[in-house]
């Protein structure tokens, strides 16, 4: 029986998109040619991979061990390629990173450009995940790496912080006018309308900790406004009045009214870590480095300059 890796390519393809039609356009085939591969690997096998009568498809009890087999033996693999790669001096293949939607518009955009022209033979995939999703699609080796906050006290995690970066609070207009001053203290403010993520994103679980409050409590509160991104939360507050909090990055892309606006937060200017994270088996560990780099040359002084050394509390996920 020889099981060939275009095979196995194809069945993680089917896997990750549950369609033939959508697998097929991912692996740059026709459906019938990606159909016929599967249809004679089952055969080999003498088992049914996927419930083909399941819409949609659903792999069989034994075909999720056949598929995680699979992902373990491509990951095998690849790392021999990467061991020619390096041994070579060549920076290609393809590298498959999640990020967190609290930074991936106000991160990205600073190195991106600079990372795929510098790597031209690298095909860089990038997406928006929560950090549960990255966590998970790492350790079934659906990604090679994350960047998100950290940590995430999770012992098959490698976790390698970038920089750490602060939170602000975010007044509106008549608010910033009454607290006229650069530092102000959390129970200044529990009492004005805040504006929170929604459920789920980790960002949210920071403003909890920061704020000490009770996301059980908080769901009776008065002030319970929630919404599924950074930009629409600024521009509640501007319009609708309240308070939410912003990190640094973030700060960065408001303009001088707005930025008029943020008031430093009493208890030690707290931080988030912002990490790569990735299996400890990975296997493309000199791509990342080059990674990590491209994002420490980037990143703004002002985050530069927020050392360990200064740090009293990172407020993370728990």
């Amino acid at each position: 029986m020889t099981i060939s890796l275009i095979q196995l390519e194809y069945l993680l393809a089917l896997d990750a998109h549950r369609s033939f039609v959508v697998a097929a356009e991912h692996c740059h085939v026709t459906q019938p040619t990606l159909s016929m591969q599967l249809k004679k690997l089952e055969e080999q096998l003498n088992v049914l991979i996927f419930d083909r009568s399941k819409q949609p498809l659903l792999p069989t009890d034994v075909g999720k061990k056949i598929i995680e087999q699979a992902r373990l033996a491509l990951n095998e693999v690849q790392q021999i390629r990467e061991i020619v790669y390096q041994s070579k001096g060549m920076v290609k293949g393809e590298l498959h990173v999640g990020i967190i939607p609290t930074l991936s518009p106000y991160l990205l955009p600073l190195f991106i450009g600079h990372f795929v022209r510098k790597y031209p033979g690298l095909k860089v995939t990038i997406q928006d995940l929560k950090t549960e999703e990255i966590i998970s699609r790492i350790k079934s080796d659906q990604l090679d790496a994350g960047i998100m906050v950290t940590p995430t006290h999770d012992a098959a995690i490698t976790e390698q912080p970038m920089f750490y970066e602060e939170f602000y609070f975010y007044l509106d207009e008549e608010l910033s006018k009454q607290k006229n001053k650069q530092l102000i203290e959390i129970d200044e403010v529990l009492e004005e309308k805040l504006w929170l993520l929604e459920e789920g994103n980790c960002f949210r679980n920071q403003t909890f900790n920061l704020c000490n409050l009770n996301q059980i409590n908080y769901k009776d509160l008065y002030f319970k406004y929630e919404s599924g991104n950074l930009q629409t939360i600024m521009k509640m507050v501007d319009r609708e009045g309240g308070i939410t909090l912003v990190p640094q990055l973030a700060a960065t892309d408001l303009n001088e009214a707005q930025r008029k606006r943020l008031r430093f937060i009493g208890n030690g200017h707290p931080v988030r870590e912002v990490s790569m994270v990735f299996s400890r088996k990975f296997a493309k560990e000199d791509i990342i480095q080059k990674l990590i780099a491209e994002i420490k040359t980037h990143i703004p002084k002002e985050v530069h300059d927020n050392i360990a050394a200064n740090i009293v509390e990172i407020y993370a996920i728990k």
